[in-house]
């Protein structure tokens, strides 16, 4: 996920000649700094998402260090949603020549998704309300253009069962994009039939939900940036409204946006201001604003994730657990991850 807020300091950098390289004197040439960090960083994450992987699948990374292959699919394409939405802001940034860095990739628990998202620092503001909509909106649109056809490929990959199947298991909410893109691909949704996800189609529902976290319209999110470009000093009044809205949201379903609304007054509801502060959108960038809140609203998910009390265990022992996406409909006709134990004690789903 991105956090783009900006700071005030500044770097030197030295100023590149302008003869050809192989005529470049070796003392003029810009030194080249290898991203150590952000390769380490990178290459963390992408283990611990396809560790991630690698359980839902039914394999055990840790026990048998091999069967980590079984997450590349998944960590592959959840990488690379994550990478294109980073390079959008990174590009766009230097296209309207706001320094900033590379993208830093956050690894977290390799139990869940294995990683707290991505994120760039802008080391100065943009200058316009123009440059900063651009920049705000790119990561958001770059990171949906791989997201959508992961959905849509994965989805092919997935396995569609008659309902029917157990409830228990943890549900994964149905955003307006999600349930058209699942009609596309498979001419059902998820409340007419019980879909057993493929890895990349989970990879890209995490894909479109990373997007709406970002596009929340609140403080320097991709969405903030958006709103205070689209409407100045307006944005704060926004910002308000929609914290009460997702208050409302954590009181009658998912408590996680609670965790959101902490975390957003600890970065900063409001959005700092640019140099032309009066200078609104028009043309095209206007329509694109407007399209860029409308991926807003087609991503959002209400109560993206539910637990749902499992069944009682039988015959008087535990057997092995075990993580693996399942699509199970239910009456809010979202798409459920069951827990699912292992025949005979294996570690591999049934």
């Amino acid at each position: 996920m991105s956090s783009l807020g900006p700071d005030q300091t500044f770097e030197r950098h030295p100023i590149a000649s302008p003869l050809p390289q192989w005529d470049t004197p070796v003392a003029l040439r810009r030194p080249r700094r290898i991203p150590v960090v952000h390769v380490v960083l990178f290459v963390l994450t992408f283990i611990t998402t396809a560790m991630a992987g690698a359980f839902q699948a039914g394999a055990n990374p840790l026990a048998e260090w091999r069967s980590i292959t079984a997450g590349f699919p998944f960590a592959g394409t959840l990488m690379s949603i994550l990478l294109f939405h980073e390079l959008g802001h990174y590009t766009l940034a230097k296209r309207h020549g706001v320094e900033a860095t590379l993208p830093y990739f956050i690894p977290g628990p390799p139990f869940f998704i294995g990683t707290f998202g991505a994120f760039i620092r802008m080391k100065s503001p943009p200058a316009t309300r123009r440059a900063l909509f651009d920049v705000g909106a790119a990561g958001p649109w770059a990171g949906l253009f791989v997201a959508i056809p992961a959905v849509l490929v994965g989805l092919r990959l997935s396995e569609v069962h008659p309902l029917g199947l157990n409830d228990e298991g943890l549900i994964l909410g149905d955003s307006i994009l999600f349930s058209f893109l699942t009609r596309v691909a498979l001419g059902t949704t998820p409340s007419d039939a019980t879909i057993v996800l493929h890895p990349v189609a989970l990879a890209g529902w995490f894909g479109l939900f990373v997007t709406c976290l970002n596009l929340l319209p609140v403080g320097q999110l991709d969405g903030g940036h958006v709103t205070y470009a689209m409407f100045g000093r307006a944005h704060r009044w926004i910002a308000r409204v929609f914290l009460l809205i997702i208050a409302f949201l954590g009181m009658r379903g998912w408590e996680g946006w609670f965790v959101w609304i902490v975390l957003l007054m600890v970065i900063g509801i409001d959005h700092p201001p640019t140099r032309d502060t009066a200078a609104p959108l028009r043309g095209r960038r206007l329509l694109a604003a407007w399209l860029t809140v409308a991926v807003f609203i087609v991503t959002f998910i209400p109560e993206p994730l539910t637990m749902t009390e499992p069944s009682p265990v039988f015959e008087g022992e535990r057997t092995p657990v075990v993580w693996r996406p399942e699509g199970v409909a239910s009456g809010r006709g979202g798409l459920r991850l069951r827990w699912q134990r292992a025949p005979h004690g294996r570690g591999m789903p049934s």
